[in-house]
């Protein structure tokens, strides 16, 4: 899995000539989150929050070391994605306490070594979806200020309330900002801080910048414009919001041509591949020197409804080439009527194709990618998110579909198995034609479009990520 490192924006800034070291607070408990684990540690696109923010530091050529502040019994944890992930900056990962302000001073604790004049950001492990650009502003800005704040416009009216409830004043908007992290310092300001409101106690303290500001009000912090998309993950709802982010951000960051080429001599079995998107799949990846593998009803007489047929084919085809590098699912079966007048045998039927087929499918590759650490591709619909009438047993499958693919990053992520989903827009296929005809051409994607986007999403160091596949794409 450390080809993930590709994935992510390398920092803009210059090397700094003081080592800059990345502090990211992973303590609290995330009480507000409702989730049996703190937020910092649910699975968000097939890995941990906290393991896209370590990965957004790892990766910036900026940053120098990295110490993670956890909750206790969650050590082991963080050195075990670690090693999962190859992170070579992790220098040391302590214990956190009551709240914030406890675990920054846990971190201080175990920087007594470095020098005042060592650069630190302070970041929450919270705020997964963190840019490089970001963290470039605040060393630049580092450069001429103590102390530096990320911050963002408040785009909501800021009310003031009483202790009764009421309003006691709204403050004027256009000098409102909302902050967000990284927070940047000069190791011995943030020290001199914490020493000073130790004496007074640390309760009370939401941010270091707020520290800096109560301790050594003649420090001026500075500000640099954070992002709209650095959320911090509070609640479900946020979480929904990250997983659609990065959902964006993969499917712009697949969009690379020049990595087709490493499809030469990659093995690649593809089921569905008598017609449409499958055949478009196959035909693009040997193109670009796959050894490719094709498989359909129409196409080997293969039937990913039979559990036999595809465990065959796979055992057939490894036994030929050694190994296989990934396998791509695009069988699909859509009967366009209300559910009331489908019959007893094509409601089974489109539920073995489009869904306990892909589960078998699974089954059946998981040993085979687990070896060559590979790649499985499922496809989803666009209608997966909201079941639409006339669509109900085809809507409803891709939406398992989905989380099957969700299900399976997790699973498969700690043996170097990737899985991830393609959702495309309305496509031109034999399917959709018998389905409803003939339509305009401009309204649909081409298969070819989509062949594309899927040889890319494959060659991508994404797991547990649904790619959008849209005609503006």
């Amino acid at each position: 899995m450390n080809a993930q490192r590709h994935s992510l924006p390398a920092c803009a800034g210059t090397p700094a000539r003081q080592p800059v070291i990345a502090v990211i607070l992973a303590g609290g408990r995330g009480t507000r989150f409702g989730s049996e684990l703190p937020k910092q540690f649910v699975k968000l696109s097939g890995r941990m929050v906290i393991e896209h923010t370590v990965e957004v530091f790892e990766h910036c050529q900026a940053i120098d070391r990295i110490v993670v502040v956890v909750p206790p019994g969650y050590e082991d944890t963080v050195w075990e994605a670690a090693m999962r992930s190859g992170w070579r900056k992790l220098e040391k990962v302590v214990l956190g306490g009551q709240d914030r302000a406890d675990s920054t001073a846990s971190a201080l604790a175990a920087l007594e070594t470095d020098r005042d004049d060592c650069r630190v950001l302070v970041h929450d492990a919270a705020r997964p979806l963190l840019d490089g650009d970001t963290i470039a502003r605040c060393l630049r800005a580092l450069d001429a200020h103590d102390a530096v704040d990320v911050v963002v416009p408040a785009s909501d009216t800021i009310v003031e309330v009483g202790a009764l409830g009421h309003i006691h004043d709204i403050p004027e908007r256009s000098r409102l900002r909302r902050g967000q992290t990284p927070q940047g310092f000069h190791l011995g300001v943030l020290r001199e801080a914490y020493r000073l409101g130790a004496a007074r106690g640390l309760s009370g303290v939401t941010c270091d910048c707020g520290m800096v500001r109560r301790e050594l009000p003649h420090v001026d912090i500075a500000t640099v414009a954070g992002s709209p998309s650095n959320l911090k993950i509070t609640d479900g709802v946020d979480l929904y919001i990250a997983e659609k982010l990065i959902q964006t951000r993969a499917t712009q960051a697949a969009r690379n041509d020049e990595l087709l080429w490493q499809l030469h001599d990659k093995v690649i079995v593809v089921l569905g591949a008598s017609y449409g998107i499958g055949a478009a799949v196959a035909t693009l990846a040997q193109a670009h020197g796959a050894r490719v593998h094709r498989a359909g009803r129409s196409c080997g007489n293969v039937d990913i409804t039979r559990r036999e047929d595809v465990e065959h084919l796979l055992a057939d085809i490894a036994a030929r080439e050694s190994h296989i590098d990934a396998v791509i699912n695009s069988a699909a079966l859509l009967v366009r009527k209300p559910l009331a007048a489908f019959s007893a045998e094509e409601l089974s039927q489109v539920i073995a194709t489009n869904l306990t087929g892909a589960f078998t499918l699974a089954q059946a590759a998981h040993p085979h990618l687990k070896r060559s650490r590979g790649c499985l591709v499922n496809f989803a619909s666009s209608s997966y998110t909201r079941g639409r009438a006339f669509y109900a047993a085809y809507s409803a499958t891709k939406a398992g579909v989905v989380n099957l693919t969700q299900a399976l990053a997790e699973e498969w992520a700690p043996e170097g198995v990737r899985v991830v989903c393609m959702n495309p827009e309305r496509t031109r296929t034999p399917m959709r034609v018998r389905n409803f005809g003939t339509e305009p051409v401009d309204s649909l994607l081409d298969p070819d479009t989509v062949a594309r986007a899927t040889l890319q999403a494959l060659l991508s160091p994404l797991t547990g990520v649904v790619f959008d596949v849209r005609r503006d794409c």
